[in-house]
């Protein structure tokens, strides 16, 4: 009997002329934590969907368990023992846990009739393999990401998994939520279950991975022991280029003005009595728990939510923020952690997205769009950003996450009164390579004088890129100190509720 659970040799895979896989080999041994690592359109979700039999490679083998398919399907990659968890996690949030656990597997056994009892008794099952405690007639939707997460591996089980795919798993949920997702994929590899864990994400994957696969540009290009690894090689390995991260220094220039102010600013439900300024070139940090009012602290201040109580100053002026388009006249940008919800219109064009906070200025007194001005501000844009893209007339969807977060980013840049940058989550989904670039950028424009908020639960992000930083903790502004007096330890054990 083999002792891996995957042997993939020579894979290749075309899409038209393109090459998404250019002979990948992978193996994954029974009972092992893999990480797949590399930049988006690497090639990993390619792998991914040849091993779970929906793409037939085009060249290779795909070996699941000793066993060679030369025409994989997904019905028999699932009873090979092969389950794959997506970033989407392909629950149904109408539907209850006891529903979203108990209903797959009725389906495929041919039931015709719902009980109650049945269902109760194969939701008990699932949530035991992983000793998960969740009341069985919650609706999914209610539940955080996390715990959605832990219903899709405990339905996986259920099929008798012997391989469980995780498709960037740690994306949307917090650093508690990490550890505990990591005491369950450990406890699946005690129970003999491999794991093939799909990220970019550096800390989390020397933590949980034994062994890795770096692909670049549809090749492999590093495979072997996590011990085997550092941080630079893994970088250079991911990106292909030397990456050197310096942390912000701020140089407070005579007179620096103060940009923003908030004073005693409250939201019902929200956080309270929050206080604090901002001078130009500052890049200051808010972190806090998941729930601690960070988002909401900076949602008011942009106008997605009006402020109970309290003062916002731009330039030393009371001003009031009682709409997004408040909050855009006077100069605040947002870049909300979910980009593809609240910072793009994903079925429009990346031209229309990165224009339309200046769609009046690219018109004409009588309403019609000047076409050529959208294109010279775009095309200046993408060159000024380094987004990598086909046409600018492609849909938003055609872009992986670092570039989509950069069109963002341009969209609120091109405004011509931009004093107060906010941004919530600024790398999360983002590669590494995306990620420093958008570091180096926020440091570039801070340098120029804007004004930057970062909000992040990533204590490395905040201390490397912010100068000062405030610590939320259950709706209230708890702590604030300058970024050199801290590491990681600290500004952890900070962010903690006592």
């Amino acid at each position: 009997m083999s002792e891996n659970i995957i042997k993939i040799t020579g894979v290749k895979k075309y899409f038209g002329g393109v090459k998404a896989l250019d002979g990948v080999d992978l193996v994954v041994k029974k009972g092992e934590v893999h990480c797949l690592a590399g930049e988006n359109g690497c090639g990993k979700s390619t792998i991914i969907n040849v091993i779970s039999g929906f793409y037939a490679p085009d060249a290779g083998t795909v070996e699941i368990d000793g066993k060679v398919y030369p025409k994989l399907t997904t019905q028999a990659a699932i009873d090979a023992g092969v389950q794959v968890i997506y970033q989407d996690l392909s629950v149904f949030p109408n539907l209850t846990v006891r529903e979203n656990l108990a209903l797959t597997m009725e389906v495929a056994d041919g039931k015709k009739f719902v009980s109650k009892k049945r269902f109760n008794e194969i939701a008990l099952q699932a949530l035991s393999k992983i000793d998960f405690k969740v009341d069985l007639d919650e609706m999914v939707e209610n539940l955080t990401v996390a715990d959605k997460q832990l219903i899709a591996i405990s339905r996986a089980l259920l099929n008798n998994a012997k391989l469980i795919i995780m498709d960037e798993p740690t994306t949307a949920i917090t650093q508690k939520e990490v550890k505990n997702l990591f005491g369950v994929i450990r406890d699946l590899q005690k129970q003999g279950i491999a794991v093939l864990f799909v990220s970019h994400k550096l800390d989390e994957v020397f933590e949980i991975a034994e062994h890795f696969t770096i692909f670049r540009s549809g090749k492999n290009v590093f495979s072997g022991k996590t011990e085997e690894l550092d941080e630079k090689k893994f970088t250079y390995y991911m990106t292909g280029r030397e990456i050197q991260e310096e942390p912000f220094s701020y140089a407070a220039k005579s007179g620096a003005k103060t940009v923003l102010e908030v004073k005693n600013l409250s939201l019902a439900n929200g956080f309270a009595d929050c206080s604090f300024s901002l001078k130009e070139g500052e890049i200051l940090g808010i972190t806090g728990l998941l729930g601690s009012g960070r988002t909401e602290l900076a949602e008011t201040i942009f106008g997605y939510h009006q402020a109970q109580s309290g003062e916002i100053l731009i330039d030393g002026k009371k001003v009031e923020i009682k709409s997004v388009k408040d909050g855009i006249k006077n100069g605040i940008g947002y870049v909300p952690p979910e980009r593809n919800v609240q910072g793009l219109f994903m079925e429009q064009s990346i031209a229309d997205n990165i224009s339309i906070t200046r769609w009046k200025d690219h018109s004409n007194g009588l309403g019609f769009i000047n076409e050529a001005s959208i294109d010279d501000s775009v095309a200046s844009w993408v060159k000024e950003l380094s987004i990598k893209i086909n046409d600018p007339a492609d849909n938003m969807r055609t872009l992986s996450g670092g570039n989509a977060q950069k069109c963002v980013l341009a969209k609120w840049l091109s405004l011509e009164n931009l004093k107060v940058l906010i941004l919530n989550g600024p790398t999360v989904g983002v590669d590494i390579g995306a990620k420093y670039d958008i570091y180096k950028l926020t440091k570039r424009l801070a340098a120029d004088g804007l004004a930057v908020i970062i909000i992040s639960d990533d204590i490395r992000e905040v201390l490397s890129n912010c100068n000062r930083v405030l610590v939320m903790r259950q709706g209230r502004l708890v702590e604030e100190r300058m970024t050199s007096e801290l590491d990681e330890a600290s500004l952890s054990a900070l962010s903690v509720e006592y």
